[in-house]
């Protein structure tokens, strides 16, 4: 006869298994140290002026709480991680750089407003005043300055001892006295100067007279003023020359009175401008239609040579005749084996215009050695060919599945009706294999669309497009010139190059649907 907890007068909530009790409550502890991780992290990002981490952080964390603290939502734990991970590396950098694509963010406008304005308050300028040379001393177990210049309006040298610097801790001035002698140490080297040279700089000496030195050299003090003050307005004032710098937070930047902007800036948003730079700027609307164009070309020249090569050897690979099947389908299969860096590295080697075996053979038996990596037409077959031979196997390996699922019945019908493989090929096996891997075909498109790895080994996208003001090449795709723009500009442009990948991730969203559209189709 069987007892329950409850005839037994135990509570029913506990469990009659102690291991099931102690890993409920880890999962609970881990849940617990998991929470306020993310809360941690919330409120160091929010300290540093990171919003958007801070709020990533905190809808991951409140998440978390929430799933894992209900009952009712108990099915939803196994999938959690799996959103987790989806949120913070697909759906949060996307969301990102959409967000950047509507600013300025680049080089010139990489900080804060407030750590701009720091930096220019930051600066100092020499101020007119006597400088000195100094030698750094070693008395013992302290350290000492020792300063000399000309003195003003008369012959004979001025000369200066510094307190100990260990004195100056906290950023406290540090007082020096007329000294004839120098003091009774060791005169340390250029080398141990250089290796204390951040101590040096924030050090500020203060002469008898009262007037504060700087280091303004490896081997010198002088009387420094920080160059920018601070008015109430926000404005700031040059103290060299009595220039106001306004800050202007519709481009980001300080203006001068005639409206010259200083860099560093801030980042602002800019709406649209991003998008509209790509089609209405000559200089940058010409390139990108060009790599636009070529972006398709060279994804849909790819599937369909990978494709026809892939079909013509997976036919082949089904004929009875053929004797060594299996040898044959490792060999043809083994690039797919190869990592794709390697093959394109060995690629680049052998189509080098001087040295590289590919040329070497045609020059020994046409007299001809092309330009593969500065004619942009030769450059462009260059990559098809390198592409098609790291795409076939896929090709092959597909066509072969689906040619051994068609029924050998249509073939013999073909033959007593007088038909041959050519006709075989064309009017059985291709339209038999093509509706099931039209979806297969389109996924391949969306990845060279994208592919980026090949022209970054291969041509880096050159030959370059002239006359572009932005990095451009002849061989570049949307997603390598985007690259270029973001990292490789001399402005760093992460605004338009955010745009150009909003496009693109656009783009290939289409591509997908219209996958996912064709994926329904009955076989």
């Amino acid at each position: 006869m069987y007892t329950t907890n409850a005839s037994r007068g135990l509570p029913r909530h506990r469990s009659r298994y102690p291991a099931e009790r102690y890993t409920r409550w880890a999962l609970r502890a881990l849940t617990a140290a998991l929470v306020l991780a993310t809360l941690w992290l919330v409120v160091a990002f929010h300290l540093r002026g990171q919003w958007m981490f801070a709020l990533l952080f905190l809808v991951l964390g409140a998440s978390l709480a929430i799933v894992f603290g209900k009952r009712q939502l108990m099915s939803h734990r196994y999938i959690f991680p799996a959103l987790a991970g989806m949120g913070v590396f697909v759906i949060f950098p996307l969301l990102y750089t959409i967000g950047i694509s509507f600013s300025n963010y680049s080089s010139s406008n990489l900080l804060g407003e407030e750590r701009v304005r720091a930096q220019f308050l930051d600066r100092t300028y020499q101020a007119e005043g006597q400088a000195f040379d100094f030698r750094l001393y070693r008395e013992g177990g302290q350290m000492r300055l020792y300063l000399e210049a000309p003195e003003a309006g008369r012959e004979g040298t001025r000369h200066l001892v510094s307190e100990p610097l260990a004195e100056a801790e906290g950023g406290q001035p540090l007082a020096v006295r007329p000294s004839e002698a120098a003091p009774a140490g060791e005169a340390l080297g250029l080398r141990e100067v250089i290796a204390r040279r951040d101590a040096l700089e924030a050090l500020t000496l203060v002469t008898p007279d009262g007037t504060e030195l700087r280091m303004s050299g490896l081997r010198r003090f002088a009387p420094m003023l920080s160059r920018y003050q601070e008015n109430a307005d926000g404005s700031l004032t040059d103290r060299r020359d009595g220039t106001t710098l306004t800050p202007d937070r519709e481009t980001g930047f300080f203006v001068t009175d005639d409206g010259e902007r200083l860099t560093p800036g801030w980042p602002v948003a800019v709406g649209l401008d991003n998008y509209t730079r790509i089609f209405t700027d000559p200089d940058i609307r010409g390139p990108f239609l060009q790599i636009f164009v070529w972006t398709f070309v060279f994804a849909g020249l790819t599937v369909a040579f990978t494709l026809a090569v892939g079909f013509v050897l997976a036919s082949l690979l089904q004929w009875e005749q053929l004797r060594g099947k299996a040898v044959y389908r490792t060999l043809l299969i083994l690039p797919y084996a190869v990592p794709a860096f390697i093959s394109i590295l060995i690629f680049k080697g052998m189509f080098n215009q001087h040295y590289g075996e590919i040329n070497l053979i045609l020059e020994h038996l046409f007299g001809i050695s092309p330009d593969w990596f500065t004619d942009p037409a030769l450059a462009r077959t260059m990559l098809l060919i390198v592409n098609t031979w790291l795409g076939y196997p896929y090709m092959l390996l597909l066509c072969m599945g689906l040619i051994q699922s068609i029924p050998r019945d249509l073939y013999e019908a073909s033959a007593v009706d007088g038909g041959g493989p050519l006709t075989n090929m064309v009017r059985i096996t291709l339209p038999l294999i093509l509706k099931p891997l039209t979806p297969l075909l389109i996924a391949a498109f969306a990845f060279n669309f994208n592919n980026f790895v090949l022209i970054a080994l291969l041509t880096g996208g050159k030959p370059d497009i002239l006359g572009a003001s932005t990095p451009a090449g002849t061989t570049d795709l949307l997603v390598s010139y985007t690259y270029r723009i973001a990292f490789q500009d001399a402005g760093q442009d992460f605004g338009l190059a955010a745009a150009i990948a909003t496009l693109i991730f656009l783009l290939v969203v289409g591509l997908s649907l219209l996958n996912l559209r064709l994926s329904k189709v009955k076989v």
